[in-house]
């Protein structure tokens, strides 16, 4: 054991719908982590909020990273959240937070938050860059405000929602049309409707995960998208293209059939490489995203060329997702994708606790 060695605190499951693919995340992120650098404690969240100690992922790591499975289980010994993470800092390590929580309650600024509380650094946006990126509504408007082109859309909250709204949203977007719920990931909840009474369902089915909708034309374009690293001047990667296995880039695709084709680098003209990966950067700045980010476009050839989809602030790290792959590709390794995440998180905590100290 080395004097620098640091004491990573993997968070993992969530109460959100993605909580499946968090699992599945933290498997391959446990498996991959230098074990010489980084002492690990996991930390499952069960679906009903329980924090608990990784019983299982403990004993898998007690073997070595081989013994680990595809998916953790977050049970184990239950632990209080804050309590937790102030024992975790007692230790005298440096510790660092690793939240691999998609979706609500773990990607969207509320465990940031609880975090920046505690005094911790973590890994990732901080809780505004989170929140923003995190509730589709808010960057949509963030993004509008700046001359970001997008496709056009119509956002709204439930207690909004009239009788005669989704035959007024099909004649003002077109059919067919996406229905998505504001904050969530992976694909859950989003629909193509292609009729009003379509519409109607699939804006019912999107308020069962949120309390607000957002409805977009669909774009006949190709899926490009770009990982962001670091901070103020961050890194850009390549773009990737996604080659859709169903209709369009469904949660199967992305994490259960595998059936998506990643074309890395995108089959892209040297401008419109260098013009996406402007924008990934811009984007990335303007929803103050910190650490990671996953940056989805639409490519509308003989259109409005590229329109942003949506901003990702953690995005997956299963074997078959983009983020990871393209940096990959870059000549980055696994292990050390996550070593630069650490540093990153060390960094913007140094800068923040050196700008919030009176």
């Amino acid at each position: 054991m080395t004097s620098d060695r640091i004491h990573l605190v993997v968070l993992f499951g969530g109460q959100s719908a993605e909580h499946d693919v968090s699992c599945t995340t933290a498997a391959h992120v446990l498996a991959a982590v230098d074990h010489s650098r980084y002492r690990v404690t996991p930390i499952g969240i069960a679906t009903d909020g329980t924090w608990a100690l990784a019983t299982e992922a403990l004993m898998a790591l007690e073997e070595g990273p081989h013994a680990l499975p595809g998916r953790l289980d977050p049970t184990g010994d239950t632990v209080a959240p804050s309590p937790a993470i102030a024992e975790a800092m007692a230790q005298g390590e440096r510790t660092v937070v690793l939240p691999l929580l998609h979706g609500p309650m773990g990607e969207d600024g509320t465990v940031q938050g609880m975090l920046e509380l505690a005094n911790v650094p973590y890994v990732g946006s901080g809780v505004l860059g989170s929140a923003l990126a995190m509730d589709k509504a808010m960057a949509k408007q963030v993004l509008t405000a700046n001359g970001i082109a997008q496709a056009d859309y119509r956002a709204f909250r439930e207690s909004d929602l009239t009788p005669g709204m989704p035959a007024e949203l099909a004649e003002q977007l077109g059919l067919p049309c996406f229905v998505k719920p504001a904050n969530m990931g992976s694909s859950v909840g989003v629909s193509k409707a292609r009729t009003v009474e379509e519409v109607r369902d699939a804006i019912e089915h999107a308020l069962s995960y949120d309390e607000w909708v957002v409805v977009e034309e669909a774009i006949d374009g190709r899926e490009i998208e770009v990982a962001v690293l670091g901070a103020d001047d961050p890194e850009v990667s390549v773009a990737g293209e996604i080659v859709p296995g169903e209709e369009f880039y469904s949660y199967d695709d992305k994490y259960v059939t595998d059936g998506a084709q990643l074309l890395i680098p995108a089959p892209l003209t040297d401008d419109q490489m260098a013009e996406v990966r402007s924008l990934a950067g811009r984007v990335f700045g303007l929803l103050r995203c910190d650490g990671l980010a996953r940056v989805d476009f639409f490519l509308e050839e003989g259109g409005r060329g590229f329109l942003v989809n949506e901003v990702n602030t953690m995005p997956g790290f299963t074997p078959i997702s983009m983020y990871p792959k393209l940096w990959l590709h870059s000549g980055m390794t696994y292990p050390g994708l996550i070593d630069r995440l650490v540093e990153l998180a060390l960094e913007r905590h140094t800068r923040r606790r050196r700008n919030t100290k009176h």
